[in-house]
């Protein structure tokens, strides 16, 4: 067996051995197990890829090709560079974090975790894959149990959000579709079969008037789940609406995949497409960063300010990449790992101080950091690292994204950046006043005096959380070499 499939089987084999789980216990211990091993390939995996990238020059390592379906030249086709590796570790890191999360939850609990599982898997299959067909299967298979996640186990009127939800990335999905299908039939432009290969179809010189046909709904496609505005909109009540461990799932790693998406298939393929289609959507985005730093500033709800929060740094994410130099990609590379992580860390606090008090409303916190002091504690360090304070991964992905717009010589990109550069000191503001509201005001209420301190299982999901935060801020250069390396390849596409 491949060391790549092992992500889609494990996850697969634990759903199995889940159906047989017969009360809460088994079914933790049985998810537990899954994921801890999922963790423990992901580490594996990181040192793998370092040893073979050493004496392989490849764009991609670990490749294996299965044809699926001769008739339209379908194959499962995969294959890592470090920019699949890194988004692999995180979503193995969130994963096992959202298991010990959701440790005490009771309602259903195997077919929560059946749910949570299978979308895994399919975030894992989707960044492994190398052909458009089988990418598109499992971003699918990752992007449907959401409703059921949020329909079921959610909060608030949470039929309302999981259908908004659903039917925005359905739509979304139908765009990508015909994308997809586009540059399938555009694949043999220069003779010989179509095919769905990703780097097959980048020696082929699709025409330009189909580039700038199907970029702008390949972009799209992926870009409503990265919270494009202004197609954003089901971003915040879905994340309100949500369990804590699928806010995790969701906002750490599904949206992610949104950018990824863009940088693999989009730029990659459709190279003058972006060139023609650049300008329109870096406006685009640079009003979901600013609009989403303001949209969490005016919000009352902890869960809201950090689901605007996530639209505002997703949208940087575009942004980067939308800037087409090697600096800005590898802030967006880091940006989206650090805002997974993060924003996991925010969800996961949100989830136990709700759990603990009843109230997610920022008017009727405070004092926490008093009765609650780790999770006070951890909710500071977060906060700071938020915001782009040196030495948390914030600070190197905001940095390498700023540093590389700024290369452009335009007077659009400059104004543009500097307008962008803005909502830094938005941020800023929301995140000090959470801070300083929530956890260092005066007790909000005398019945918080007799609040349960932190459980193990809670530390440990915020810690597996906290580390790569660090990690990354404090030692961020083998990992920006790693993803400068592999970006190379794409952006001679568009130079």
């Amino acid at each position: 067996m491949d060391i790549l499939s092992l992500f889609v089987i494990v996850p697969i084999l634990t759903v199995l051995a889940l159906i047989f789980a017969k009360n809460l216990k088994q079914a933790r211990i049985v998810s537990l197990i899954g994921m801890a091993i999922q963790f423990a390939m992901a580490i594996n995996l990181i040192f793998a890829y370092i040893k073979e990238r050493a004496v392989n020059t490849d764009i991609m390592v670990f490749t294996k090709d299965v044809l699926w379906f001769g008739t339209f030249n379908i194959h499962y086709s995969i294959g890592v560079d470090a920019i699949s590796v890194v988004m692999i570790a995180l979503t193995a890191i969130v994963v096992l974090a959202g298991v010990f999360i959701s440790w005490q939850i009771d309602d259903l609990p195997k077919e929560f975790f059946v749910s949570l599982i299978t979308l895994s898997a399919g975030v894992f299959g989707f960044f492994i894959s190398t052909d458009l067909f089988t990418m598109f299967v499992f971003y699918e298979i990752a992007v449907i149990p959401m409703y059921l996640l949020i329909g079921i186990w959610g909060s608030g009127p949470k039929e309302n959000s999981a259908m908004k939800l659903t039917l925005m990335l359905m739509g979304a999905s139908a765009l990508l579709s015909v994308g997809i299908f586009g540059i399938y039939f555009n694949s043999n432009a220069d003779g010989g079969p179509l095919t769905f290969n990703i780097f097959e179809i980048a020696q082929v010189h699709i025409p330009v008037a189909a580039q700038n046909i199907f970029f702008p709904l390949v972009f799209i496609g992926f870009a409503v789940i990265g919270a494009l505005f202004p197609f954003h909109t089901w971003s915040p009540s879905g994340h309100a609406s949500a369990p804590t461990a699928v806010s995790m799932l969701h906002a750490g790693v599904l949206m992610k995949l949104g950018g990824y998406g863009v940088f693999r298939i989009a730029m990659y393929l459709l190279p003058l497409g972006a060139l023609s289609w650049t300008n329109f959507f870096l406006i685009l985005s640079a009003i979901g960063v600013i609009y989403g730093a303001f949209g969490a500033i005016m919000q009352k709800d902890l869960k809201y300010v950090n689901a605007y929060a996530s639209v505002s740094h997703l949208s940087l994410v575009l942004f980067a990449l939308l800037m087409l130099n090697k600096t800005a990609w590898t802030g967006a590379i880091i940006q989206s790992l650090s805002h997974g992580l993060l924003t996991a860390l925010f969800f996961a606090l949100i989830g136990m101080v709700y759990g603990r008090t009843h109230t997610r409303e920022i008017a009727k916190l405070g004092g926490i950091m008093k009765i609650l002091p780790f999770i006070g504690a951890v909710y500071v360090i977060t906060g700071l690292a938020y915001l782009g304070l040196p030495g948390f991964s914030g600070f190197v992905a905001e940095m390498n994204i700023f540093v590389g717009a700024f290369e452009h010589p335009d007077m659009f990109h400059r104004i543009i950046t500097i307008v962008v550069i803005s909502s830094i000191v938005v941020t800023s503001v929301y995140i000090l006043r959470m801070v300083g509201k929530i956890m260092m005001g005066p007790l909000a209420d005398e019945t918080y005096k007799d609040l349960p301190k932190a459980t193990w299982f809670e530390k440990v999901g915020l810690v597996l959380l906290m580390i790569p935060v660090l990690f990354i801020g404090t030692m961020p250069l083998g990992l920006s070499e790693m993803i400068k390396a592999s970006i190379q390849p794409f952006l001679e596409r568009l130079l």
